[in-house]
């Protein structure tokens, strides 16, 4: 194996443009184990249907035909499933039930949704005095048995199967109302409501057209299980004698009669109970797919990756064939990682492709680019963050001589916090707010260095003093909402830093701050990293802080690194147009007169990457050239460009 500084071979046919493109992946409800869910109770519930629309013309008999003289008769020929207590048919009844079954779930579900979604928006959005009330009320509801909320109601109204629909239908509403708050008191805060009202929409638009889509997918899910959840009352109060009355049929009258007639007829209970049981496991089995399907959540494997889709074995080779090796003084080495994302009903599709680099120890590494670039996701794969939905289909990660995607789960959390640590970009959010800022610190210390408490309290404030909070021990005692943007990405870094990681992963932590701030954090890093010696990937879309802190730089775009040298070389004798252009489109850069140079178009989005050079589309010297795979090239900096060679760019100014 050849040292790095090789020079790289030529393109060969099986270069990445050569690789075919992904299998589709299945949506979650079309996988092999979903549909052996799916299609049962798909069935069961088309059958229930089916029955209650055509009931006159499927049941053999009139369900209210009496022949006393052939009553409690077991199944038969005639009848197939027997008769009741006066002779009438279990089948035709049981058919005519599922019309009752139907038209309760309908009138209480969709009753609930009417009374449930409306109020719940208008006190999550206006909030006052509306929603203090109105949650006393329901807490005042919720507090007592539902069924006997329910026989409450109905002892008001009456009897029958709609005025118990109506009392179930005001006793579920109280969990829409609940769902629809608990979104709109998220969602309104949200930036996009916020623009919307600087925009001038109304309330009632910014609930119906902006927020109401967000309450969508679980509410699809909770109708399912109040639909079950309606069957079973209903059922119920039927069999009690005060939802459906006699003659009717429906399940829970005939559950009253068989009940009676035990000792005659046994089997008389099993229709029914089958009937109510089979129809609300169809509905909640339906609602557990459509929760995964179509919720805020993805379900997958706890590996974080499809079984059926294992990740290839580590590689120590890049696509286009150039060699790795690590060497003494390596921190990092990342080769060839690849990482696949599925999104919803579509094809998976690579969001970072072939992706190498190396960080020294006390190094640091620049990963600049457009946002949608990947940089990010490159991160998170690094930490083995990359969430549901995406999976690291190969490549390998070694963190001073270990590779991290060989290791379990287990020795993966491990690594974290002790060799890697993370500092996002935004400490607001990073940081709890229900804890103090002290007891975050104080926590990974105990739980991945084992420190007694006492002890990792005064290391806590041994780290919040290192990173220049002054009163170091009252500043801990604080929440993350009393402390300036500045000092809770202090704290952020202190949390990282705790455990002393050979590598840290600073995703963009100075975006959120002001300028003289965002110097401050910086020279804070360089002093940390000199004392503690760690190798540092410091992702930003500023090259300008980027020039500041970083020792090399390694540009990112649509998932690919197009070029790497140091930082000095890279401002003067840029070598790949995409890095000129950024370069140029720089405030401090420029003459300061408009307008300011912009890179023509935007980042495509995965999936839609040409095969040869992606940045073709966008660059003024692209040629028939480009057309093909292009491999990262150089000796010591690295170019992914047909035509470095022969080009002169401008140069940082």
């Amino acid at each position: 194996m050849t040292d790095i500084s090789a020079p790289s071979s030529p393109a060969s046919p099986s270069a990445p443009a050569a690789k075919q493109a992904p299998p589709r992946t299945r949506p979650e409800w079309m996988r092999p184990a979903t549909l052996a869910v799916v299609i049962p109770s798909a069935l069961v519930l088309v059958t229930l249907v089916v029955c209650a629309l055509f009931a006159p013309w499927i049941a053999p008999y009139d369900p209210l035909t009496q022949d006393l003289i052939g009553s409690l008769q077991g199944p038969s020929a005639a009848h197939w499933l027997g008769t009741d207590d006066l002779g009438r048919d279990v089948l035709s009844r049981m058919i005519y039930g599922s019309r009752i079954a139907v038209i309760a779930a309908a009138e209480a579900t969709a009753l609930a949704v009417l009374i449930g979604v409306p109020i719940g928006l208008f006190i999550g959005y206006h909030g006052g005095w509306w929603d203090w009330i109105t949650m006393r009320v329901v807490e005042a509801i919720v507090s007592i048995p539902g069924i006997m909320v329910a026989i409450v109601i109905i002892a008001i109204l009456g009897t029958g199967l709609h005025r118990a629909m109506f009392a179930l239908g005001i006793l579920y509403s109280t969990a829409f109302l609940r769902l629809a708050r608990s979104v709109v008191l998220a969602e309104r805060e949200e930036v996009y409501v916020k623009s919307a009202r600087v925009m001038g929409a109304s309330p009632r638009r910014i609930l119906m057209r902006h927020i109401f889509l967000n309450i969508a997918p679980p509410l699809i899910v909770q109708v399912t299980l109040t639909i079950g959840a309606v069957l079973l009352a209903e059922a119920g109060l039927s069999f009690i004698g005060i939802g459906v009355q006699p003659p009717q049929a429906s399940w829970g009258t005939m559950l009253n009669t068989a009940s009676a007639y035990m000792e005659l007829n046994a089997f008389l209970a099993v229709p029914p109970g089958l009937a109510i049981v089979a129809t609300v496991l169809a509905v909640n089995l339906l609602g557990d797919v459509l929760r995964d399907s179509i919720g805020r959540g993805i379900r997958v494997p706890a590996s974080g990756r499809p079984k059926d889709q294992p990740r290839r074995a580590a590689q120590v080779k890049t696509a286009e064939g150039r060699a790795w090796t690590a060497q003494e003084d390596d921190a990092l080495l990342v080769t060839g990682l690849e990482v696949m994302v599925s999104p919803k009903g579509g094809a998976e599709v690579p969001v970072v492709t072939d992706m190498s680099l190396r960080i020294k120890k006390g190094e640091t590494l620049g990963l600049v680019g457009e946002s949608g670039s990947g940089k990010t996701v490159t991160g998170l794969a690094l930490m083995g963050l990359i969430g549901a939905g995406g999976r690291i289909s190969q490549g390998a990660v070694h963190l001073d001589g270990t590779d991290l995607l060989t290791l379990s789960p287990a020795g993966l959390e491990a690594a974290r916090g002790n060799d890697v640590a993370m500092v996002f970009q935004d400490p607001t959010t990073s940081l709890n707010p229900s804890y103090t800022v002290g007891s975050q610190i104080a926590e990974v210390l105990r739980v991945k260095q084992g420190l007694p408490r006492r002890a990792a309290w005064d290391r806590t404030i041994e780290l919040i003093d290192r990173v220049g909070i002054p009163r170091a021990a009252e500043r801990a005692r604080a929440y993350p909402h009393e402390l300036s943007g500045g000092m809770a990405q202090r704290i952020a870094i202190a949390r990282a830093l705790s455990c002393a990681p050979k590598l840290l992963i600073a995703d963009e932590p100075t975006t959120a701050l002001d300028v003289t701030v965002q110097q401050e954090i910086l020279d804070l890093f360089r002093d940390l990293q000199d004392d503690l010696g760690m190798a540092m990937l410091f992702v930003t879309h500023d090259l300008a802080v980027a020039a500041d802190i970083c020792d090399r730089i390694s540009v990112m775009y649509c998932g690919e690194i197009v070029e790497t040298a140091p930082v000095d070389r890279l401002f003067a004798r840029p070598k790949h147009p995409y890095t000129a252009g950024l370069l140029s489109a720089m405030p401090h850069g420029v003459s300061g007169k408009p307008p300011l140079p912009v890179i023509r178009g935007s980042v495509p989005t995965p999936g839609h990457w040409p095969e040869g050079c992606r940045f073709a589309a966008r660059c003024a010297y692209a040629a028939d050239s480009c057309a093909r795979p292009i491999p990262l090239t150089g000796d010591g900096p690295l170019v992914r460009c047909a035509r470095a060679a022969e080009l002169n760019l401008e140069a940082a100014q």
